[in-house]
């Protein structure tokens, strides 16, 4: 019951330290004229969005490494190499997409850090974050709860956490094209997860990872304030690679790799719509979607972007319920 009263708790802090932080960020970056830039192919459904400023990541980003600094220096909470691994990778892929974001508002157009820079980047973070979790005196198992299997794969594991952390973080990205849609489904992805890390009792520094994670949930929902339609701003890369690189970290670390794909159903579904229209496109020179990621697709055949959001939030707690409902056993 201790770690339930300190989640809520840090939940509710942080959210009020997301809101003082968006109101002073916002004025801010509209002064510095850091407005999203749009794709061609939105120019027409999303002018309306034209002006709006990104970078809000920063929104929950800031309060949540800040409050867990003071509650460090106040003793509520410690930091191990476990806790290093969910700092450090949450912080640096947030600093890959703040360049990112950074790039694009300075050359006024969508082209920010190349598809190899990222690559490298995220290459060197595997590497760090795989040097740490031996280090933490975890074992390179691939963990198969449900057939009570452990894998030892060597240094295979380091290549797992690559693709885990690449293809996490890109889906979060490819996802966050409508007001709120990321933010609504990292939060409750993120809200999953951190229950599930309150059981695993087994990991070293479990109660602080959901510390952290309650932490940062209160700051998603102070950002969802303001990112909701309409939104006021927008995530950016900064949020949306450090959020899908963070729930790529804990499903590593509690061992629920393959549950991840049950909890970040619709962020798999964004991703596979766009691989199966490259693919396609390749193959015929022609588009088996009207868009993609899929839910351009829906606004492209006349949904509105309220009720698509609506309803792809209602995959994802559905995909939720279904991951805590078997959790023990995937």
């Amino acid at each position: 019951m201790d770690i339930l009263t300190k989640s809520v708790f840090s939940l509710m802090i942080n959210f009020i330290f997301g809101v003082i932080t968006a109101v002073i960020l916002i004025p801010l970056l509209k002064r510095k004229k850091a407005n999203q830039r749009l794709s061609e192919y939105l120019e027409e459904t999303h002018k309306k969005k034209r002006n709006t400023p990104t970078m809000g990541g920063l929104i929950f980003i800031i309060p949540t490494l800040i409050s867990y600094f003071i509650l460090y220096l106040l003793k509520k909470v410690s930091i191990n190499y476990n806790v290093l691994i969910v700092i450090i990778t949450f912080t640096l892929y947030a600093l890959i997409g703040f360049i990112d974001d950074y790039l694009i508002i300075k050359n006024n157009n969508n082209k920010g850090l190349s598809e190899k820079a990222k690559f490298i980047m995220q290459l060197v973070l595997a590497i760090i974050f795989f040097y740490l979790f031996l280090k933490a005196g975890n074992e390179p198992l691939l963990w198969i709860h449900s057939l009570n299997i452990k894998l030892d794969i060597g240094w295979l594991y380091g290549v797992l956490i690559l693709f885990i952390l690449v293809a996490s973080s890109n889906a979060v990205n490819l996802t966050d094209g409508l007001d709120g849609l990321a933010g609504g489904l990292s939060f409750i992805a993120l809200l999953t997860f951190a229950i599930i890390t309150w059981n695993t009792g087994w990991l070293v520094g479990y109660a602080d990872i959901a510390i952290f994670i309650f932490l940062l949930l209160g700051g998603i929902l102070a950002f969802l304030v303001f990112n909701v339609s309409p939104a006021k701003i927008f995530m950016g890369d900064v949020g949306s690679l450090s959020l899908g690189a963070l729930l790529g970290t804990i499903s590593i670390l509690t061992r629920h790799e393959l549950l991840l794909v049950v909890i970040g159903i619709v962020f798999v579904l964004e991703t596979i719509s766009c691989i199966i229209q490259r693919v396609y496109y390749k193959i015929t020179k022609s588009r088996i979607f009207p868009m993609t990621p899929i839910h351009h697709t829906f606004e492209k055949i006349g949904w509105e972007e309220r009720d698509i959001v609506k309803l792809f939030w209602i995959i994802g707690l559905l995909g939720s319920f279904l991951a805590l409902g078997f959790g023990l056993w995937l």
